[in-house]
């Protein structure tokens, strides 16, 4: 029951504090994975992307009010997706999940590394081809994450 109070305190000081808690899951570890779930949480914010590409290049020619806040909401709704592709590898796959004593530990480390930076090219501009590469590059994963 202490422990489950220091807890409860801990991490309600950390809210009252303004500390933002880990968005990948824990690094407690707590033993709770659902890797191949994670990896659709991957292909729906790379389907985002591909969404903010297209609205993006329809609102470009655009000069009312109102396209142009549009315009703003999706660049940054993609950039904020990428961005979170890029957190989840590298707070929780690569931190949690990619071990050295995995026997294909390198492969892994390429195929999660080409995730970043296919997620990082995406920020870079509006070209859904960029998407498309992140989406194969995820779709990758999915051999290193079998559904249960």
């Amino acid at each position: 029951m202490l422990k489950k109070s220091l807890l409860f305190l801990l991490i309600a000081s950390a809210m009252l504090s303004g500390l933002r808690l880990a968005n990948a899951h824990c690094q407690v570890p707590c033993g709770i994975y659902d890797d191949h779930a994670r990896v659709h949480s991957l292909l729906e914010d790379a389907s985002t992307i591909h969404k903010a590409c297209v609205k993006i290049a329809e609102l470009s020619s655009k000069n009312d009010a109102q396209s142009q806040q549009q315009l703003v909401r999706w660049v940054n709704t993609k950039e904020s997706h990428a961005q979170k592709i890029i957190r989840t590898l590298c707070d929780y796959y690569l931190t949690q999940r990619v071990k050295p004593s995995q026997v294909d530990y390198v492969e892994r480390l390429q195929h999660h590394h080409a995730v970043i930076v296919a997620a990082m090219k995406t920020k870079q501009g509006v070209q859904t081809q960029a998407v498309d590469v992140l989406i194969e590059t995820i779709e990758a994963l999915m051999v290193y994450y079998p559904h249960h």
